[in-house]
């Protein structure tokens, strides 16, 4: 019975658990080896409860960022501070870890469905569909399915829903926090655009330090504060802000600026 145990979503724990380990140790070298991944704040993720933690992050790749919170989370679990050295600590994974994705990325290919199965919640965008812009009433199994996640563990979001800086905060993001009152754990990471496609598949660039820092969990009042006030708190939190405009390298808004002509549809 144990080998076919499965989560609220129906998925395999045996299947998950060594689809984690086999793309972890993929992909580790990539955080540390052709490209070094520089973490801040580690301790703070082993402090945290089992379930109803939300981390909010900026976006910088499709894949990318995800996989290197797996890895960060994992890694901080086992004792690592601030290092992924030794990618044993995907022994033994946790295993309620989720992450919200776009439901047409993660059915665009072979190899996001099979990422899929390591812990996505898919979600219609409500304001954009095959590389156009729409508008479209929430999806009720969406939330609901977010709801379940927080209830079974930790899930990842990226409030902005792109891959592009400093695009508004979706307030959807806002509303979940307000229902469900999660532990909401900020992410600010950077140079993952420097050192991979836009996708996160593919290795652009060696030799780049990729940092990652985690911050301690906001300060929110579930019942008085408004939407707006907490989609600002989050604009701070993962620094996608407009103030934060004036403090970008300049190399920095150069490679925005060429992705932003090679782009392909966003998620």
């Amino acid at each position: 019975m144990g080998l076919f145990k499965t989560n609220p979503f129906g998925h395999i724990l045996f299947l998950k658990r060594w689809l984690i380990r086999l793309f972890g140790v993929m992909t580790h070298r990539r955080y540390r080896g052709f490209n070094e991944l520089q973490i801040e704040g580690s301790e703070i993720i082993k402090a945290l409860p089992e379930t109803n933690v939300l981390f909010i992050s900026n976006h910088q790749t499709y894949f990318a960022d995800v996989v290197a919170m797996f890895h960060v989370f994992n890694a901080s679990l086992k004792g690592r501070v601030d290092s992924i050295k030794n990618v044993g600590y995907l022994w033994h994974p946790k295993l309620n870890i989720y992450y919200v994705a776009a439901k047409e990325t993660m059915k665009s290919g072979l190899l996001p469905r099979i990422l899929a199965y390591a812990g996505a919640i898919t979600v219609e965008r409500t304001w954009r569909a095959k590389g156009e812009e729409i508008k479209r009433d929430v999806n009720p199994n969406d939330t609901e399915n977010i709801k379940i996640a927080l209830d079974d563990g930790w899930v990842i979001t990226f409030p902005q829903g792109t891959t592009k800086p400093f695009k508004p905060i979706r307030k959807g993001t806002a509303h979940i926090i307000k229902q469900h009152k999660p532990i909401v754990v900020p992410i600010v990471i950077d140079g993952f655009r420097r050192s991979f496609d836009k996708k996160g598949l593919r290795m652009k660039k060696k030799g780049i330090l990729q940092s990652f820092i985690i911050k301690e969990p906001l300060d929110i009042d579930y019942e008085n504060e408004t939407i707006d006030e907490i989609v600002e708190k989050i604009e701070f939190a993962i620094e996608q802000h407009p103030s934060f405009l004036k403090v970008i390298p300049a190399e920095e808004l150069e490679a925005q600026e060429e992705l932003n002509k090679k782009r392909q549809w966003d998620y």
